[in-house]
């Protein structure tokens, strides 16, 4: 499996439509760079395919209508039968790309040609691509520095690296984080020590919020999205008995932070991150149907209440 070039090939419908999907190319230091949300309008549609290239096209994304009582509007759809490749080695966002003033978050399979996370270890992945595919959650375009360093990171020639750009308050940014449910299950199970082998296919569902007026406002949505209103199954192998004992430590409701909204948890801690509770980052809901005993199991619940506060519906 190349993810890095399943990624290309996932991105092709990206630029031959790129003015339908009202998105820019651009070169810069070589590198081919398109702008899904920075300088253009960008589109619900941008969005979706740029959710398929985190994925390495690996998934299937698609909009659809959500339960009402949840949130209203759209609700992001994502299934995947290969969600450790998809997800774990190209979809999270594991790379923080700091280069002087320059700061983005950094997920596709560019990670795994630069296999700098521990995480490829422990999955047994990394690869040695021609080229090499990422997304950037930014609302600044790169330099030709930057551009020279991620290159340099992945092995590959600057000509020879494609990076999609997109703010999270846009809708393409909005709506490709939104589409982070499963990986955000499969990520929480990672950090728990769970055998990610195990898992076989995943399907997640979380509402689309209305797009902020601001990056910061739009990382509270989308982290609420998914935190108070994403559902996950997980299809996995093994005994039940491990299942029920991890179930309830999955959720988000499994933190002492759940219970308000990201940006009310955010200002709490000063704007730090890192102070934050991890276990909160997850689904709100979590379902684990074995293959093997037939048996499935649920924990959590979404916040309905919580989301409109944080939409403002």
């Amino acid at each position: 499996m190349q993810l890095n070039r399943l990624a290309l090939q996932a991105s092709q419908r990206l630029f031959d439509a790129a003015e339908l999907l009202r998105i820019e190319q651009h070169r810069i230091g070589g590198a081919c760079v398109l702008d899904c949300g920075i300088d253009v309008p960008g589109s619900v549609e941008a969005g979706r395919l740029l959710s398929l290239v985190t994925l390495s096209g690996l998934g299937r994304v698609e909009v659809v209508p959500g339960p009402p009582t949840i949130a209203g509007g759209p609700f992001v759809q994502v299934t995947t039968d290969q969600p450790v490749a998809g997800c774990m080695a190209s979809q999270y966002a594991g790379w923080e790309i700091r280069e002087g003033d320059f700061f983005a978050m950094g997920s596709g399979p560019m990670r795994a040609a630069a296999n700098r996370e521990k995480i490829f270890e422990d999955i047994g992945y990394a690869e040695k691509p021609n080229c090499a595919v990422g997304v950037l959650e930014t609302g600044r375009f790169p330099g030709a520095d930057v551009v020279q360093s991620i290159a340099a990171a992945c092995h590959v020639k600057p000509v020879d690296l494609v990076l999609l750009l997109a703010p999270t308050a846009s809708q393409a940014g909005t709506l490709q984080v939104v589409a982070r449910s499963v990986e955000t299950a499969l990520h929480k199970l990672y950090e728990l020590g769970f055998d990610l082998d195990r898992i076989e296919s995943g399907w997640g569902l979380a509402p689309l919020p209305p797009v902020a007026p601001d990056d910061l406002s739009a990382i509270g949505r989308t982290n609420d999205a998914i935190l108070y209103g994403g559902q996950v199954t997980l299809w996995v192998r093994g005994d039940d008995a491990s299942l029920e004992a991890i179930g309830p430590q999955i959720p988000s409701c499994s933190s002492s932070d759940h219970g308000q909204t990201f940006a009310e948890i955010f200002a709490r801690y000063e704007h730090d991150f890192y102070k934050i509770d991890p276990h909160l980052f997850s689904p709100a809901r979590i379902r684990l149907v074995n293959l093997d005993s037939g048996q499935s199991f649920s924990f959590g619940d979404t916040l309905p209440g919580v989301l409109q506060s944080s939409f403002g519906d």
